[in-house]
């Protein structure tokens, strides 16, 4: 029997088939892991990778990052003086025409940056359905690794007005067609209703039942009808929220009762550091951690899943589909900021930020997003994220990791915060140390089996062949951020840290079926409102890079 390529000999972690690591062989054949031989002496591969000594694990999946689209773009147009100099992080530097190692990566640095990490999959989490085309465009020139998007829904004019007349299989087809049309493969809500609220000028929204001026519903009718619809259609991937009053003290309370309020439906709560924040105390007028009351209510809710928006200490650029919490920020900071109107659809902001280790509300937005991964008893519920570039960039993964497998060196960071942090959060009591199985379900088979892509994140018989092998370190910062080999389908991406390849990758998307009787009414609407025509608005299929369509309650096919 023939296969293209074996990796020999690897101490494999693939927490999604094995409970503990073993060591063996991986054999793959066409772009995807085969069935291993019945005798591996007499079987025949094209290549033979030696990974004794190594550590195989699956090609890491980032389940939310912000890599293309209008505030991407409006931040690097914002931001010249970090998209110079970026060079790939292996051993022969290679220069990747402009971006940078730390911020906003241009579209090319940003694939090679995460497949120099062993990343091989990156979902784009909020794309606003009018920058769907020029996404995809985006996409085509980001190399290696495989790219979707989700698809902005919270304050859509379309679905708010149906959501008031209580047309849920109107709701629920507007929502399939939108995917369609955008070739996107989720439902993204960002402060449902809140965004609309305050684009007119009247301050947002509080609570999920303050009521969305002029079309008649809450925040709580907004979610609770697309998590429905989500659940109706069987998307691969639940709806996947951004709640009320990110970053504002006492916001922990909003999020529980969001959290209550989903009860029974799946949902994904994106970067839920910055959503975990208790009452300002009113002597000191500082807040403290909320997350233990949080985390022990995703602990004893299936259908939850989160990823944490860790913040990581130094100088990144806050983009949001909030454009609330944009104006927020830069009210706070005094430095240059961009807010943008995405027609019927959203809003954004973008503001640059510098996060720093003597600042309270800094260091504790860092122990508060550490707290998530140590308080969360399965880790295949929570994710590992920065909301990149939000919280840092994805580049700082590796020094997460090595956060969460070493209290010791947690203990040390905390040590150099101030007091305020250690009094206000549970961090310093958390004696927790992932392991690598752990290590691998956070980055790699949970945030697959989120998303709802079957042939993601393991290395069982019919998966990807996308893999990352590891040269084992007590520096576990060093070990991860310097894989010895990337494989990407099948082909070696690269090398004893060095790029070999630079492949596009697959756009990963959803078709969900709808009555074609909703068309009339949004066309309708279109004519009426919109500045973009019917008929000009999907995305044709040869706008999309390598396509692939994957079916509801599945992975790719």
């Amino acid at each position: 029997m023939s296969y293209d390529l074996r990796i020999q000999g690897g101490l494999v972690v693939d927490p999604a088939n094995d409970p503990e690591p073993r060591v063996g062989d991986v054999w793959v054949r066409g772009g995807r892991v085969a069935e291993p031989p019945a005798t591996p002496d007499d079987a025949k591969a094209a290549r033979t990778v030696d990974a004794r000594g190594f550590v195989v694990m699956p090609g890491g999946v980032d389940v939310h990052c912000h890599i293309a689209g209008s505030k991407v773009n409006a931040a690097r147009g914002m931001r010249p003086e970090t998209q110079r100099g970026a060079r790939f992080p292996g051993g022969d530097g290679v220069a990747l025409r402009s971006g940078t190692a730390g911020v906003t990566p241009s579209t090319f640095a940003t694939g090679y940056l995460y497949a120099g990490l062993g990343y091989t999959t990156a979902v784009d989490a909020a794309i606003a359905p009018l920058g769907a085309r020029h996404a995809h465009h985006e996409f085509a020139d980001t190399p290696l690794i495989d790219k979707a998007f989700l698809v902005l829904m919270g304050n859509n004019h379309f679905l708010m007005d149906r959501l008031r007349s209580g047309e849920g299989a109107a709701v629920r087809d507007a929502v399939a067609w939108l995917l369609g049309a955008t070739k996107g493969y989720g439902v993204k809500v960002v402060n449902p209703g809140g965004v609309e609220r305050w684009k007119q000028g009247k301050g947002g929204v509080a609570t999920l039942d303050d009521e969305v001026d002029g079309f008649g519903v809450t925040p709580r009718a907004i979610l609770t009808g697309l998590t429905r619809a989500v659940d109706e259609l069987r998307l691969p991937h639940p709806v996947h929220l951004h709640g009320l009053n990110l970053g504002l003290p006492g916001n922990a309370a909003t999020m529980l009762e969001t959290l209550r309020a989903v009860d029974g439906h799946r949902a994904h709560f994106a970067h839920v550091q910055f959503h975990s924040y208790g009452p300002d105390d009113p002597k000191s007028k500082l807040f403290g951690s909320g997350v233990a009351a949080l985390a022990d209510h995703v602990n004893t809710h299936a259908g939850v899943s989160v990823d944490v928006g860790q913040v990581m200490f130094g100088e990144t650029t806050s983009m949001t589909a909030d454009g609330a919490v944009g104006h927020f920020l830069a009210r706070l900071g005094g430095r240059k900021w961009m807010n943008l109107d995405v027609e019927m659809e959203t809003g954004c902001g973008v503001v640059p930020v510098t996060y720093s280790d003597k600042n309270h509300v800094h260091g504790l937005q860092w122990a508060i997003g550490l707290e998530w991964f140590l308080r969360v008893d399965d880790p295949w519920r929570v994710a590992l994220s920065t909301d990149h570039p939000n919280g840092g960039s994805f580049l700082s993964y590796p020094k997460i990791l090595a956060l969460l497998m070493d209290r010791g060196l947690r203990a040390d960071v905390l040590k150099t915060l101030p007091g305020s942090v250690r009094r206000r959060t549970g961090l310093s009591d958390l004696s927790r140390e992932y392991s690598l199985s752990e290590v691998a379900v956070i980055t790699r088979a949970g945030p697959a089996r989120m998303l709802g892509l079957a042939d993601k994140g393991h290395l069982g018989p019919g998966a990807a062949a996308d893999l990352t092998i590891y040269a084992p370190d007590d520096d576990k910062e060093r070990m991860f951020s310097l894989p010895r080999y990337v494989i990407k389908a099948g082909e070696v991406v690269v090398e004893d840290g060095e790029l070999r390849s630079g492949g596009l990758g697959h756009t990963l998307h959803v078709e969900p079926g709808y009555d074609r009787g909703i068309l009339p009414a949004l066309k309708d609407w279109f004519e009426r409102d919109y500045t973009l025509q019917f008929a000009n608005y999907p995305v044709g299929p040869e706008e999309v890079a390598n396509p692939v369509r994957c079916p509801a309650g599945g992975g790719a096919s």
